[in-house]
């Protein structure tokens, strides 16, 4: 049964608590910094012993001199452990630098500078350029796509994935739509991962542009923060199965496994693909830092040691993750001026306040020294068009900032939320 709208006298109480309590709020003279998808320092001391390695060790077990030029795929072995974790098979996964960030900027650039497998020509020399860019998203996505003057056409996200009805539409009839970004697991910011059906659908829906590709941003396979842990489908495979084996672009690395500066990332596709780019990279480079990969394969030896790795890291955040939880239920929970997801892995809470009030959240919780991401970032030009959505990214502050962070920005929501219903 739905309770009764407050009275604008109890409006006017409310909003006059939530004042007293900013006031309260600015007076500590906080600086607290929840701006990005961090691993915390103790998240990176578990990888501490990484600097110890390779200890004098630099042949790979295949014999492979780590020191020297070389090796554009990467090495092998780490290739294997990844490879199941990853949905790739070995001889199509690449081991490259540290970031997946420059490995979508080389794809795109490439795909600007030379031919795609499937395409007519260089995308530089079209008219236009578009993709689909499923809200809320990932702001870095964006800024790629406006790196390289590409236009974006959003898509409302659902609960398994992507719209995927307006995807199938718009991908059909526009032969100027080359790509779709997908984070596919825990996404970024909301915690969605794709259902099956979502999967199925994106391998097999007809495509009126030949280089049409799906830009598979898996940077949160290993990152779960449950027991029950969903699994999405393999993209690579069902792309396959549907006659579109070039389709998916598929990212990932170690960046929040390992040291996030010092990471190794991957980059797997069709043996096209895979071909295409390690042609393109080897204009760039005469081959990735194949010592630091040693000290990864040293350092983690298989999957199994990349999930036992990855049930340390849980141990840390989740804790964070449950105090967001406990700290928006009581103090934003049957008010109605709030919704938030509950994601099973991955950096972040997706917080939705009232339309036309994340903004002055955000600038509230800024006086009151509490930084956020800003308000728009989740979405193309850093343009929400509602004004409602926040991301809280809480893994990199300590359990007790967190706590601090997230009843401070509770008491903004309060604040903002009464002033616009007044």
């Amino acid at each position: 049964m739905t309770s009764p709208a407050p009275t604008t006298d109890e409006l006017t109480a409310l909003r006059d608590r939530a004042r007293a309590d900013f006031a309260d709020l600015v007076g500590l003279k906080l600086s607290l910094d929840l701006t990005r998808g961090k691993p915390s320092p103790a998240q990176l001391d578990l990888s501490a012993d990484l600097l110890t390695l390779p200890n004098g060790q630099y042949l790979a077990p295949d014999g492979t001199d780590t020191r020297n030029y070389g090796g554009l795929t990467g090495l092998t072995e780490l290739r294997e452990i990844f490879s199941p974790l990853l949905q790739v098979p070995t001889a199509q996964l690449l081991a490259c630098g540290n970031s997946s960030l420059e490995l979508m900027h080389d794809s795109i650039m490439n795909a600007m500078l030379s031919v795609l497998p499937g395409a007519e020509g260089r995308w530089v020399d079209q008219e236009e350029i578009i993709f689909l860019c499923p809200v809320p998203g990932y702001d870095r996505h964006f800024s790629l796509c406006e790196r390289f003057g590409i236009s974006m056409v959003t898509v409302p996200m659902n609960e398994g994935g992507p719209d995927m009805d307006v995807v199938e539409a718009l991908v059909a009839q526009d032969a100027r739509i080359k790509g779709i970004w997908c984070v596919p697991k825990h996404s970024n910011p909301d915690g969605t991962t794709y259902s099956e059906d979502t999967v199925r659908r994106l391998a097999a829906m007809p495509a009126a542009a030949g280089d049409f590709r799906i830009f598979w941003d898996n940077a949160y396979a290993l990152h779960h923060l449950v027991d029950d842990v969903p699994e999405i489908a393999d993209i690579l495979a069902l792309s396959a199965e549907a006659g579109h084996e070039d389709r998916p672009f598929v990212f990932g690395s170690t960046s929040k496994v390992t040291l996030a500066g010092a990471g190794v990332a991957f980059f797997g596709s069709s043996p096209a693909n895979v071909a295409w780019f390690t042609k393109n990279n080897s204009k760039r480079t005469i081959g990735p830092d194949k010592v630091n990969q040693l000290r990864h394969l040293l350092f983690l030896k298989d999957a199994d040691g990349v999930r036992a790795h990855m049930l340390a890291h849980r141990a840390l955040i989740k804790p964070k993750f449950d105090v967001v939880e406990q700290i928006l239920a009581e103090q934003l929970g049957g008010t109605g001026l709030a919704t938030w997801s509950d994601p099973k892995g991955g950096y972040f809470i997706n917080l939705d306040v009232p339309t036309g009030c994340a903004k002055a959240v955000v600038s509230k919780a800024a006086e009151a020294g509490i930084a956020l991401t800003p308000a728009g970032s989740t979405h193309p030009y850093g343009n929400d068009p509602q004004d409602r959505t926040i991301r809280i990214a809480p893994t990199f502050p300590d359990l007790d900032d967190v706590r601090l962070a997230i009843a401070g920005l509770a008491t903004c929501v309060r604040l903002v939320g009464y002033e616009k219903q007044l």
